[in-house]
């Protein structure tokens, strides 16, 4: 700063130095806002270990999710939390085996209409793969949670996929979409850049795999997260890698000929200032897309090309999709986001990040709050420092949910009892 007027210089540097405590206080205090609360901490026995994905409810208020690890055969599980007289209790509803039902969950469960569950793993399976190349399965409820699991589709590694990371979703018809991160065309890479596919119901419950889409790498490579429909059946997604700079993209898929689909990538990301490697979903609010990348957007946090983003996706009036950075981690508010934001009535915008922080643990990752101000700037408040507190988790990988309070849930993969993970309730 450069000021000919040394009274002048001192005033400013004076309103400046208040700002920031200002800012520095008004963080704290909502920080202090929000309170965490550990409501199971897995020990990686029976009970599961290291939960991914997001958290579910059911409509009596239960909690539903997968752990990676752990389970009857350490192959992960899928569980449920119920909670009485504020005490949660877990129920291991399926422990997979790593054979013909799969192994490794990671995605989001989601249910129909029926009560039914539905998910992916990211191996057992067929023998395609060296361990399988992963499964989508159902769950079936039965009388006082025995529930039946179904695999619905074996992936080969081949044209039709393998390795889902990502959970599906659910049209109105009954079908399943979702994403492999590999298979697909050999061609792409060892073992293929991914794939969008589809399951169509048929009688006697069997179903029908078809893929919508195979990526090239031009196009994207290595979709790592969820899909988002909307309600004219067009699918929006994003890929860690691939696009015009090889930093991932955003993608929209609408129905096309002859079962297959037609993609077109809304927006290549460049590292600089825009972020690279989106590995989380995307949040539809109308036209506009909402969602966060892993690494990228700038030297903020003292990284070679930063510490990731999150951004917005709004199509001009001539149709083309523009860019817009609301906001770049600087590391004491977080590092590489994995996780899908999800807004509230008011349009604030909540997320986590996997590292990063401010707390006794630097490393641990964060609970963050993004307010829209008229300017069409944001304001980011950081909710929780993992780490922070004996036991109240660390590393979550997974994104938020609300309940009909407005109270946040969401899972650590790391921390808690013995360090393999819990589930947290944020009260606002």
């Amino acid at each position: 700063m450069h000021c000919r007027e040394p009274i002048t210089c001192l005033r400013i540097v004076s309103v400046v130095g208040w700002m920031m405590f200002a800012v520095s206080i008004l963080s704290l205090l909502a920080q202090a806002a929000s309170k965490e609360k550990v409501l199971y901490g897995f020990s990686n026995g029976a009970d599961g270990g290291l939960p991914a994905g997001n958290l579910i409810f059911d409509k009596a208020g239960n909690l539903y999710g997968v752990t990676i690890e752990g389970g009857a055969n350490g192959l992960g599980t899928v569980f449920k939390l119920t909670s009485a007289n504020g005490i949660w209790t877990e129920t291991v509803l399926h422990s997979f085996g790593g054979g013909s039902d799969g192994a490794s969950p990671k995605g989001t469960l989601i249910f129909d209409q029926a009560g039914n569950l539905y998910g992916t793993t990211y191996s057992g399976g067929s023998n395609g793969c060296i361990e399988g190349c992963g499964t989508v399965f159902e769950l079936t409820p039965g009388a006082k949670d025995d529930w039946t699991e179904t695999v619905l589709y074996a992936f080969t590694g081949g044209a039709d996929g393998a390795s889902p990371e990502a959970g599906l979703v659910l049209d109105t018809t009954g079908c399943l979409y979702g994403t492999t991160y590999q298979g697909g065309d050999a061609s792409c890479a060892t073992g293929g850049c991914g794939t969008v596919f589809k399951l169509t119901p048929g009688s006697r419950n069997r179903w029908t795999e078809s893929v919508l889409h195979t990526f090239t790498g031009s196009d994207g490579a290595y979709p790592f997260a969820a899909l988002t429909l909307d309600p004219a059946d067009k699918l929006y997604g994003t890929t860690v890698s691939g696009g015009r700079y090889n930093a991932g993209v955003v993608f929209a898929l609408a129905p096309g000929r002859g079962g297959k689909g037609k993609e077109t990538v809304l927006h290549s990301f460049s590292g600089i200032p825009d972020g690279r490697d989106p590995s989380a979903g995307l949040a539809r609010v109308g036209d506009t897309l909402y969602g966060t990348t892993y690494s990228g957007g700038g030297k903020l946090c003292g990284l070679a090309t930063g510490c990731g983003t999150v951004f917005q996706l709004k199509p001009n009036a001539r149709g083309k999709w523009i860019e817009t950075v609301i906001h770049r981690f600087r590391g004491n508010d977080g590092i590489e986001s994995l996780a899908t934001p999800v807004l509230d009535q008011a349009g604030n915008l909540y997320g986590t990040t996997f590292e990063g922080g401010s707390g006794p643990c630097d490393v641990c990752g964060t609970v963050i709050k993004l307010t829209p101000l008229a300017n069409g700037h944001w304001r980011e408040t950081v909710l929780h420092n993992f780490g922070s507190g004996s036991g109240d988790g660390g590393t979550p990988e997974g994104g938020l949910i609300f309940n009909h309070l407005g109270h946040l849930f969401g899972t650590t993969a790391g921390g808690g009892r013995i360090g393999y993970g819990t589930v947290y309730e944020i009260t606002p």
